[in-house]
């Protein structure tokens, strides 16, 4: 099975990559966007897979079984590098100036056995001024037969420079029976179930099918929203300890607020009595009344506000500060 099947959903984005080998016009640097766990690494080392992969026939690339195919999927060939942030000082992910400066060094070094050096750049949002500025050298000068693939929440968390540079493929968040199907005919998962972890998912296979093993990630998710409860129903110091609390979680937050970004637009199309196309079914019999005694208005603002927060705290934002805001926006439950 050629690995490019693999990918569920992005099938413009695989064209565009599939023709670029096949034409040999293969661009020097590709910004992925999207999502957590949308596909974006699965994208991106798949393309990786392909530019190096030793089928004969280009159409067949990536195989999955050849050597570099092997090695890449293991994130362990000598020539493709994942980069990823390190845990900064307030527990935020970040990417440092030294990784940048090492892996410059690497770039600069002829291939050991790859047809193409690739580096693939995950979360590059995370990346401090002084490493993105020391980055923007080496996408204005690449070296040859050098690909870098980074991948960002959105283009708009980036330098405008850096951007400017790469070709920009949008992954969406996919359809919910895209999701359900994917589940049912790929991992052998019961209807039942894969229908609950599809509206769980939110469009994010990824996070659909690490639930589906890994039971410590579904009770993240009921935590989450148990914190979510806990914040409405608390008094205004209650709120201010939470903010403390999390402010210490700080590589945990965006899981976090995506789920509250997904429960509070479950609650706007309760307000809206569109209540069969909620994610959280099990808490609508919770939703309803709350609908009911807030109201439109102050629903949507949550949601809008609960938004604003998660792409300030992508943005590397004062975390403390931003949940403290955040908290005092919410309605009273």
């Amino acid at each position: 099975m050629n690995e490019w099947n693999r990918i569920v959903g992005h099938d413009w984005a695989v064209d565009i990559l599939r023709a670029a080998i096949r034409h040999e016009r293969v661009g020097h640097a590709y910004l992925i966007t999207g999502p957590a766990q949308v596909g974006k690494t699965t994208l991106a080392r798949t393309f990786a897979q392909a530019l190096n992969c030793q089928a004969a026939d280009v159409a067949a690339r990536p195989c999955g079984k050849c050597r570099p195919c092997q090695l890449i999927a293991a994130d362990r060939h000598t020539d493709v590098r994942l980069l990823q942030p390190e845990v900064g000082s307030r527990g935020n992910p970040i990417i440092k100036i030294d990784q940048i400066r090492t892996l410059q060094q690497e770039l600069s070094l002829a291939a050991y056995e790859a047809r193409w050096k690739v580096a693939i750049l995950r979360q590059f949002e995370a990346a401090n001024a002084s490493a993105a500025n020391a980055f923007l050298k080496t996408l204005e000068e690449p070296p040859r037969q050098v690909v870098l693939l980074l991948t960002a929440t959105d283009a708009e968390s980036l330098l405008p420079t850096i951007g400017s540079r790469c070709r920009h493929l949008p992954l969406r968040p996919l359809p919910l029976n895209t999701i359900i199907d994917a589940l049912q005919s790929r991992r052998r998962i019961a209807p039942e179930q894969a229908e609950h972890l599809g509206h769980l998912a939110d469009g994010r296979l990824g996070w659909a099918i690490q639930a589906a093993t890994d039971p410590q990630l579904r009770e993240a998710h009921t935590a989450s929203l148990a914190q979510l409860h806990a914040i409405l129903h608390g008094s205004l110091l209650e709120r201010f300890q939470q903010a403390e609390k999390l402010a210490n979680k700080a590589e945990e937050l965006p899981a976090l607020l995506q789920t509250w970004v997904a429960w509070w637009r479950d609650m706007a199309l309760v307000a809206w009595q569109q209540s069969a196309r909620v994610v959280h079914v099990d808490q609508l019999a919770q939703m309803q009344p709350l609908a009911t005694t807030w109201g439109k208005p102050a629903i949507v603002a949550s949601l809008k506000h609960t938004q604003t927060a998660l792409w300030q705290l992508q943005h590397n934002a004062n975390t403390r500060l931003v949940l403290e805001n955040l908290f005092l926006q919410f309605p009273q439950a």
